[in-house]
């Protein structure tokens, strides 16, 4: 049995972060993967400036992707709060929401690119007479894939919510399979030439939407699309929560307009091939953080909802001793194979596309690390509503840091000037979430509660609190003895104290168990027993089978009257037990 901050809560939330980690990592990696494949189909089946036309795209793809990350950022964390505090019907009401605004947005954004595609109103891209054709026909192909982005986009959130993550992993394949097929029948079959390497992706997304779609359509769906008894006042919430984090995304739309804009200015055309190279491949791995983002975007948002500062800080521990690791021996590897990758896009070694896009894959590793920590504690800056932080993290990473680094730097370094810029936005955003922690304590740093400035009233300090974690049945039986003398040093009333020990031990007695023999996997439990204004608070969270043991504590068994004894006991001497499984997790809290 493990009574320390170090080891309560630690454990069972990085197996939780990791256990949901691949699929949204995958998740993240369908436009990257679809970006991939375009780039190569471009570069080889179609010609080198056909790579510069879909890079041109960049930019638009960004802003889309910022608009639906916008919605399904903010709808996420409303719905973690409110199912933090188990308010199903409130979920309900944002998810349907939700996708009202989500369908709005997408015929906005596909009727304005199909204008400027047909009627050629893409002079604000690129005014290059061979580059603008190809960007137009381009443009138009990915217009009709617009909606299902968005949609697919959002679905994918609340399927998170609704642990259904397999839903979201075979989405993913298929769109990948249908859009790898379409682009070789397109292009390298029917010749359909940029078109049609565009409208294989855009089919390929409504694949991806539908595979989702059907799962909310199904009587196993928790979260069901109704128009009726909307709160309006919900959208400006969602709006409010989501746009600071998608905002980095919107500047990455100008930021890319103005990079374009310099290297065709200080480069040429080849620079933009090869740049638009680095950034058809490198979202692959960006997807690997965007991944981390979401988990953590689902579990902190729980978090802020209960008010748990140990989790707070927990998960920000995950990203610094578990996320990062990872990311620097991602980078380690894409800097290794540089020139083999280079190579899938440019055949000849020698050619100078080849050297730059080789050099981009060099040293763009360096900043991931870095941007690692700003888009965490921005994800974080959302759930507990700290808008300075989210805003200036927002405007230095998305084009400040960026722009003016490459404005100073393109000019005598060429290329190379925008992929060292990449590694002055990593450094200043990391040194902003420092000084800013400092300026706010008025002091430096010295813990993760200080990096993170959580508010003094909120949630449960370490004085009035006991975290343990439980493995073993012989740890279950300790358990009394340590909660009756916490409640004993806290004030708490004999009978009371006598209470919450007991209902502790039978409910962690029956998670181990019961719970910890239904499958071969390694399992704990981690119980918190707070005192906040005189009330005694108790939570028990398990990675075990769904359980909700209120479908128990009425069912006695004639031949076995002791059978679910301890759920009845839980239920008759709590005020309130209440069951919630949250992303895999049993969360049972109970009051006395």
């Amino acid at each position: 049995m493990h009574n320390s901050d170090q080891k309560s809560d630690f454990k069972l939330i990085s197996k939780l972060c990791f256990r949901l980690l691949p699929v949204q990592i995958l998740l993240a990696m369908v436009n990257a993967i679809n970006g991939i494949v375009s780039g190569i189909f471009a570069s080889n089946f179609i010609s080198e400036e056909a790579m510069g036309a879909v890079g041109l795209f960049s930019p638009v793809s960004l802003l889309v992707g910022a608009i639906g990350m916008m919605l399904v950022g903010g709808a996420q964390i409303l719905c973690g709060e409110f199912k933090g505090k188990n308010m199903l019907d409130r979920i309900r009401d944002v998810f349907s929401l939700d996708i009202i605004i989500s369908l709005g947005f997408s015929l906005l954004i596909t009727a304005f690119l199909l204008l400027c595609g047909i009627f050629d109103l893409t002079g604000l891209f690129t005014k290059d007479p061979v580059l603008r054709p190809l960007f137009n026909s381009y443009i138009i192909g990915m217009s009709i894939g617009i909606l299902p982005q968005i949609l697919g986009q959002q679905l994918s959130g609340f399927l998170s919510l609704e642990n259904q993550t397999k839903r979201t992993f075979a989405a993913s394949i298929s769109y990948i399979l249908v859009n790898l097929v379409l682009d070789y029948l397109f292009v390298s079959r029917l010749k359909m030439q940029i078109f049609g390497l565009a409208l294989a992706s855009s089919i390929g997304l409504w694949v991806f939407f539908l595979v989702q779609a059907e799962y909310f359509l199904s009587k196993k769906a928790l979260l069901r699309f109704s128009p009726k008894g909307l709160k309006w006042a919900d959208s400006k919430d969602i709006v409010r929560i989501g746009a600071p984090g998608a905002l980095s995304f919107g500047y990455q739309s100008v930021r890319g307009v103005v990079l374009n804009s310099l290297i065709l200015s200080y480069v040429g055309a080849l620079g933009l091939s090869a740049f638009s190279a680095c950034n058809s491949f490198m979202p692959l791995f960006w997807a690997i953080p965007t991944g981390m983002v979401a988990v953590f975007r689902m579990l902190v948002s729980v978090s802020a909802g209960e008010e748990d500062r140990q989790t707070l800080k927990d998960l920000m521990k995950v990203v610094f001793l578990r996320f990062i690791p990872l990311m620097c021996a991602v980078a380690a590897g894409i800097i290794i194979f540089a020139r083999p990758i280079a190579g899938m896009y440019f055949k000849d070694p020698s050619s100078e596309v080849f050297q730059m896009t080789a050099r981009g894959f060099r040293i763009i590793p360096f900043c991931m690390p870095l941007s690692v920590i700003c888009m965490h504690f921005t994800c974080y800056g959302q759930a507990m509503n700290k808008q300075l932080l989210i805003h200036s993290l927002a405007l230095l990473d998305g084009v400040v840091t960026m722009v003016a680094a490459s404005a100073l730097l393109v000019p005598n370094l060429g290329i190379d000037g925008v992929y060292y810029a990449n590694i002055c936005n990593g450094t200043v955003t990391t040194l902003f979430v420092l000084i800013y922690s400092w300026a706010c304590l008025k002091r430096f740093p010295r813990s993760m509660e200080d990096l993170l400035v959580i508010p003094d009233g909120f949630g449960y300090g370490e004085d009035s609190r006991i975290d343990i974690s439980v493995d073993t049945m012989e740890e279950v039986v300790k358990l009394s003895d340590a909660v009756m003398s916490f409640c004993k040093e806290k004030g708490i009333d004999e009978k009371r104290s006598y209470l919450a020990g007991l209902a502790v031990e039978e409910t962690a007695g029956n998670i181990v168990e019961h719970g910890f023999t239904k499958d071969k996997k390694n399992h704990s439990i981690d119980v918190r027993v707070a005192e906040k204004n005189g009330g005694l608070i108790i939570r028990i969270k398990d990675d075990c089978i769904a359980f909700d043991p209120s479908e128990r504590k009425d069912i006695i068994d004639p031949e076995d009257p002791l059978k679910n004894i301890g759920i009845r006991m839980l239920y008759s001497l709590a005020d309130s037990v209440e069951y919630q499984n949250i992303l895999g997790l049993n969360v049972l809290t109970v009051r006395i």
